[in-house]
């Protein structure tokens, strides 16, 4: 006869049993047995009728992905036979190409067909392809939005999917941790060791201002500026991003001082720790430089050092002017302290109004702008003698562009 048994309520049902009856009625451990061959307990059955007789699959009521109410978990899942419940890995295709930044980079190659293989992976699919219902495989995108904004930690989007799938198997990856590592860059003359930045990095699908709400007295509002760190100062993705472990910063321990800012774990980690990536630019811990009472404007370079930046300027990363380096001082604003490799008729003079004729296009700058002062118009006595030089300009005058 044929018994299905499952494996914890039935041994502590039997050996409840078997107590019972030896301690009252003094029934040999033989006796005992053959009661409970013979009788209807079993596993695999409901109330009042056996499973083992209807010849029911486990798996028409069980399921060994996400236990409902209806199709609860069995007690011991035999995932190797269960491996099989969707589809075979042997349908699944042997190389999959993630190709979600194709404008910037190269498709990164992902072997399914090895991780399949792997002895790790035969606890089931379930392993990458988990939360999946019956039938044929989910992609990824049909729960994991491609919309970086939301508000759960709990369901990331799709890009932090990605990345979250590696990491749970990849715990002790001790390489290179910059995006480069997997995604090489279209175009560009980068090697695989350098780290895409700035104006490079693909478009930063974050608010490009974050505020946050702390619970710091002197100042509970933090703003952060993401694209102007990128854009501007220059910093990769490793300069922050440095722990590939969502659990460098979050717990599942529910705390209310981060209901604020909106997230549903809890923040583990000291206030110097947090603020660690800050402080490897910012060296100057002044908590009130950040934590202020309402948010903050972004950076305007004419309000805060009475220089506006004109359109190629503006463009420029703030190291290509004020040198590397996290404090940026006060520069000269003669063109020559940058423009240091400017010769005779290499600039378009057209570009200030001006055209010079070809008796001033092969003079060097310095010939009219005295001490390489490009603000002030020069005055042509610099250079003629009591008005013995002509009465006309230097050249002719244009319509300047507005673009």
């Amino acid at each position: 006869m044929k018994i299905i048994l499952n494996k914890l309520k039935f041994k502590e049902l039997s050996t409840t049993v078997s107590l019972f009856l030896r301690k009252m009625f003094r029934v040999s451990p033989l006796v005992i047995l053959c009661i409970l061959i013979f009788s209807d307990f079993s596993a695999a059955q409901t109330k009042s009728k056996n499973h083992s007789l209807q010849n029911v699959n486990c798996k028409t009521c069980h399921t060994c992905d996400v236990p409902t109410k209806q199709n609860p978990c069995l007690v011991e899942c035999p995932r190797e036979e269960m491996i099989t419940v969707h589809q075979p890995a042997e349908k699944g295709p042997d190389v999959v190409k993630i190709d979600k930044l194709e404008d910037k980079y190269l498709p990164v190659t992902f072997s399914h067909k090895v991780h399949a293989q792997m002895s790790e992976m035969s606890g089931g699919c379930q392993g990458c392809h988990h939360y999946n219902t019956a039938g044929p495989i989910l992609a990824c995108d049909d729960c994991h939005s491609a919309d970086r904004i939301r508000e759960d930690i709990s369901k990331p989007d799709l890009q932090a999917a990605y990345h979250r799938q590696c990491i749970n198997c990849h715990k002790e990856w001790s390489g290179e941790s910059d995006c480069n590592s997997c995604h090489l860059q279209k175009g560009s003359n980068l090697t695989k060791k350098e780290t895409p930045k700035g104006k490079d990095h693909p478009e930063v699908k974050e608010p490009a201002k974050l505020v946050y709400e702390t619970n710091y007295n002197k100042g509970k509002i933090v703003t952060f500026f993401h694209n102007e760190h990128t854009n501007l100062f220059g910093a990769d993705c490793i300069s922050c991003h440095q722990q590939e472990n969502c659990t460098r910063c979050h717990d599942k321990t529910k705390n209310k001082e981060v209901v604020a800012i909106g997230l549903p774990e809890k923040i583990s980690k000291t206030g110097s720790e947090r603020h660690q990536p800050c402080f490897k630019c910012h060296a100057d811990d002044d908590c009130t430089n950040c934590h202020l009472d309402k948010p903050m404007e972004p950076f305007n370079h004419k309000i805060s050092t009475g220089w506006a930046l004109g359109k190629n300027h503006e463009k420029l990363e703030c190291a290509k002017c004020h040198g590397t380096g996290n404090q940026f001082t006060k520069l000269n604003n003669d063109c020559i302290s940058c423009h240091k490799d400017f010769t005779a008729g290499s600039f378009n003079h057209e570009k200030t109004g001006l055209k010079l004729d070809e008796l001033h296009l092969d003079f060097d700058c310095g010939d009219c702008h005295m001490e390489n002062n490009f603000a002030d118009k020069p005055d042509c006595s610099g250079c003629h003698d009591d008005k013995s030089y002509p009465k006309d300009k230097p050249g002719t005058i244009v319509k300047l562009s507005k673009k």
